[in-house]
């Protein structure tokens, strides 16, 4: 899969545009290979503009088969082993996916074109997640699966790479042609101005509370349109996601906002009784493909195009551009020369 590249690649600093879970990665990894290394953030620190800040957290490679190139599964089985290392204390609880007996042919359907899984009766779907007893007939068990809270997991990055003698510079908004030696360009949506192919595609999540439902993994729920997702977070929080809409707007409608509470409903009456705490969204980058890709342009390295899998893919990707800078290899799938 990877080939030697003709091109040495020198020791300069790196600085790294970018701080939400793509940037981050990149400037840790290369912080961690002792590079020097400057991330700029356009936004403030709680970077609440960021598509991080709305991501769903999942690190899910097998489930994502469904609707993924064999790549994503790929990069991001690797990824899970990346992320146990840079948060030891992270949630692989492995992921459920359930469904309504209206729905089992896309739950056979799911089952099939996704691979690392087992199935429960509901008996054993009961002793996994007790809040579900009764309620499904079947679920299919993704055991290596897990989770993170992106608000907790992106401040613990940036945290590392400050320790290992990285510099964060928030409010620092550059364009890649504006800065010396070696760039990596994680700007997301925003790197349109070299990326025009890029477009918008819109998440929006809920977030809701209550003490009345206990789950120790996401539960995916299979739905006429797409799967809609329940993750548990810390202090009896849920989030609500799934929906991809191909908008570039920051609002979220009513339809979504309907279907999303009806899932969690759907997955469990109590969620009817929970608080809402937020309603948001996130743009995703995405090539036409929906493929990540790794632009090289001299010292210039443009790290875009992640779609729905940020968190899922990001370590991998850091770890290929590493492997770029350092030894001057190519990974074919992922990788491309300006």
């Amino acid at each position: 899969m990877l080939q030697n590249s003709q091109v040495a690649r020198g020791e300069s600093p790196i600085a790294v545009i970018g701080a939400g879970i793509a940037g981050a990665w990149q400037a840790l990894t290369f912080a961690r290979a002792g590079h020097q290394v400057t991330l700029h953030e356009r936004s403030g620190t709680e970077m609440l503009d960021a598509t991080s800040h709305w991501a769903g957290g999942m690190l899910a490679p097998w489930c994502e088969a469904e609707v993924s190139e064999p790549v994503v599964s790929r990069l991001g089985i690797r990824a899970l082993d990346l992320w146990r290392q840079a948060l030891p204390d992270a949630q692989f609880n492995g992921s459920l996916v359930v469904a309504h007996a209206r729905d089992r042919a896309d739950y056979d359907r799911f089952a099939k074109m996704t691979s690392g899984h087992t199935r429960l009766d509901a008996a054993a779907l009961a002793e996994l997640e007790p809040s579900l007893d009764g309620r499904y007939r079947d679920a299919l068990f993704y055991p290596d699966e897990g989770h993170v809270e992106p608000r907790r997991a992106l401040p613990q990055l940036h945290a590392q790479i400050e320790a290992l003698g990285g510099t964060i510079k928030f409010n620092s908004e550059q364009h890649p042609e504006d800065l010396p030696g070696t760039v990596i360009d994680c700007r997301g949506i925003f790197a349109r101005d070299r990326q025009p192919a890029l477009r918008g595609v819109k998440g929006e999540i809920i977030l809701i509370e209550t003490d009345e439902v206990q789950l120790s993994r996401p539960v995916r729920l299979m739905h006429p349109r797409w799967p809609l997702y329940v993750i548990p977070r810390a202090n009896h929080c849920f989030m609500l996601g799934a929906t991809s809409i191909e908008a570039e707007d920051n609002g979220v409608s009513v339809r979504s906002a309907l279907e999303l509470l009806g899932a969690a409903y759907a997955v469990h009456p109590a969620f009817a009784e929970a608080r809402i705490l937020e309603i948001g969204s996130g743009l995703r980058p995405a090539f036409p493909d929906n493929l990540p890709r790794i632009v090289i342009d001299g010292d210039r390295i443009e790290v875009n195009g992640l779609y729905r899998h940020g968190f899922l893919l990001a370590p991998a990707l850091a770890e290929l551009t590493l492997a770029y800078v350092a030894r001057g290899e190519i990974d074919n799938e992922v990788m491309q020369c300006a």
